[in-house]
């Protein structure tokens, strides 16, 4: 594959996954996904070199995502900013009393 294809198909992923990924912090008591089983500690990741130009990219590290009846681990991937001065608060579980809560991640 020619570089001007792979560049093309690099930017179009980078773009999809940043539109999949940008989410507005929900508000307090707003959560995703609820377990009622603590998640595993997170999976060392290594992170790949990031697409050109980096600095218009962020990592946004893996997590544990619960199915409902186990956890599956969703890989690492990098997302575009919305702006230059964005920066990205990952997403988090959370203990609470009706079990463990998915805080997802936000831009500020």
């Amino acid at each position: 594959m020619d570089r001007s294809i792979t560049l093309s198909l690099l930017t179009a992923a980078a773009l999809a996954a940043a539109v999949a990924a940008c989410e507005v912090r929900p508000p307090p008591g707003q959560y995703g996904q609820t377990a009622s089983v603590a998640p595993p500690p997170p999976r060392v990741e290594v992170v790949p070199p990031a697409p050109a130009p980096a600095e218009r990219v962020v990592w946004v590290p893996g997590h544990w995502a619960w199915d409902g009846r186990e956890y599956a681990w969703e890989t690492g991937h990098y997302v575009e900013r919305p702006g230059a001065r964005a920066a990205y608060e990952p997403g988090h579980w959370e203990q609470s009393a009706r079990g463990w809560a998915w805080v997802p991640g936000y831009w500020r």
